[in-house]
Protein backbone atom coordinates (compact mmCIF):
# COMPACT_ATOMS: atom_id res chain seq x y z
CA UNK A 1 0.00 0.00 0.00
CA UNK A 2 2.66 2.63 1.05
CA UNK A 3 4.66 1.92 -2.34
CA UNK A 4 1.80 2.87 -4.30
CA UNK A 5 2.22 6.62 -2.16
CA UNK A 6 5.76 7.14 -3.06
CA UNK A 7 6.08 10.24 -5.08
CA UNK A 8 2.53 10.64 -6.25
CA UNK A 9 1.24 13.83 -6.93
CA UNK A 10 -2.43 14.55 -7.73
CA UNK A 11 -3.91 17.73 -8.82
CA UNK A 12 -6.51 19.61 -10.88
CA UNK A 13 -6.10 22.87 -12.83
CA UNK A 14 -6.34 24.73 -15.66
CA UNK A 15 -3.70 24.58 -18.76
CA UNK A 16 -2.01 27.87 -19.66
CA UNK A 17 -1.13 27.33 -22.75
CA UNK A 18 -2.14 24.53 -25.64
CA UNK A 19 0.22 21.18 -25.25
CA UNK A 20 3.02 21.29 -27.32
CA UNK A 21 3.42 18.23 -28.94
CA UNK A 22 6.79 16.56 -30.56
CA UNK A 23 7.41 13.18 -31.68
CA UNK A 24 10.57 12.56 -30.79
CA UNK A 25 13.33 9.03 -31.66
CA UNK A 26 11.17 5.78 -32.39
CA UNK A 27 7.95 7.97 -33.02
CA UNK A 28 6.88 8.04 -29.60
CA UNK A 29 4.80 11.33 -28.80
CA UNK A 30 6.03 13.75 -25.92
CA UNK A 31 3.47 16.24 -24.51
CA UNK A 32 4.19 19.50 -22.64
CA UNK A 33 1.89 21.02 -20.87
CA UNK A 34 1.90 24.15 -18.11
CA UNK A 35 -1.23 23.87 -15.17
CA UNK A 36 -2.24 26.56 -13.30
CA UNK A 37 -3.57 25.50 -9.47
CA UNK A 38 -5.60 28.16 -7.77
CA UNK A 39 -5.47 28.24 -3.35
CA UNK A 40 -7.37 31.43 -2.19
CA UNK A 41 -7.33 32.60 1.45
CA UNK A 42 -7.99 35.62 3.81
CA UNK A 43 -5.40 37.54 4.81
CA UNK A 44 -4.92 38.83 8.44
CA UNK A 45 -7.10 41.71 7.05
CA UNK A 46 -9.51 39.63 5.95
CA UNK A 47 -9.23 40.23 1.99
CA UNK A 48 -9.65 37.24 0.06
CA UNK A 49 -6.14 36.24 -1.75
CA UNK A 50 -6.04 33.73 -4.82
CA UNK A 51 -2.18 33.00 -5.65
CA UNK A 52 -1.78 31.03 -8.38
CA UNK A 53 0.92 28.16 -8.78
CA UNK A 54 2.07 27.21 -12.27
CA UNK A 55 3.52 23.41 -12.90
CA UNK A 56 5.34 21.34 -15.51
CA UNK A 57 4.24 18.95 -16.54
CA UNK A 58 4.85 16.01 -19.23
CA UNK A 59 2.90 13.40 -20.88
CA UNK A 60 4.13 10.71 -23.41
CA UNK A 61 2.45 8.28 -25.82
CA UNK A 62 -0.97 7.86 -26.02
CA UNK A 63 -1.22 10.27 -23.16
CA UNK A 64 0.39 13.24 -25.42
CA UNK A 65 -1.80 11.85 -28.23
CA UNK A 66 -4.79 12.69 -25.94
CA UNK A 67 -3.35 15.90 -25.17
CA UNK A 68 -2.92 16.99 -28.39
CA UNK A 69 -6.41 15.84 -29.82
CA UNK A 70 -8.60 17.13 -27.00
CA UNK A 71 -6.79 19.82 -24.56
CA UNK A 72 -6.50 23.57 -25.16
CA UNK A 73 -5.07 27.00 -23.38
CA UNK A 74 -8.05 27.03 -20.33
CA UNK A 75 -8.76 23.09 -20.53
CA UNK A 76 -9.60 21.81 -17.01
CA UNK A 77 -7.86 18.89 -15.46
CA UNK A 78 -7.53 16.48 -13.10
CA UNK A 79 -3.81 14.40 -13.14
CA UNK A 80 -2.04 11.66 -11.29
CA UNK A 81 1.84 11.27 -11.94
CA UNK A 82 4.99 11.32 -9.95
CA UNK A 83 7.69 14.50 -9.71
CA UNK A 84 10.79 13.82 -11.86
CA UNK A 85 14.20 15.86 -11.32
CA UNK A 86 15.94 17.22 -14.69
CA UNK A 87 19.33 19.40 -15.11
CA UNK A 88 21.08 20.60 -18.05
CA UNK A 89 23.80 23.14 -18.97
CA UNK A 90 22.31 26.26 -21.07
CA UNK A 91 23.97 28.13 -23.42
CA UNK A 92 26.72 29.89 -20.99
CA UNK A 93 27.55 26.82 -19.60
CA UNK A 94 25.53 27.04 -16.08
CA UNK A 95 23.72 23.73 -14.99
CA UNK A 96 19.95 24.24 -14.49
CA UNK A 97 17.56 22.16 -12.56
CA UNK A 98 13.78 21.65 -13.71
CA UNK A 99 11.14 19.67 -11.91
CA UNK A 100 8.36 18.46 -13.90
CA UNK A 101 5.18 16.23 -12.94
CA UNK A 102 5.34 13.03 -15.26
CA UNK A 103 1.39 12.46 -15.85
CA UNK A 104 0.50 8.84 -15.42
CA UNK A 105 -2.90 9.86 -16.10
CA UNK A 106 -5.49 12.46 -16.72
CA UNK A 107 -8.99 13.20 -16.88
CA UNK A 108 -10.56 16.00 -18.86
CA UNK A 109 -12.74 18.13 -16.77
CA UNK A 110 -15.72 21.07 -17.24
CA UNK A 111 -17.93 21.38 -20.36
CA UNK A 112 -16.93 19.92 -23.80
CA UNK A 113 -15.73 22.16 -26.49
Amino acid sequence: MMNSLRNRVQLIGNLGTAPEVKTVAGGRKVAKLVVATNETYKNQKGEKITETTWHNLTAWGNNAEIAEKYLQKGSEIAIDGRLRNNNYTDKDGVKRYVTEIEIHEFVMLGKKA
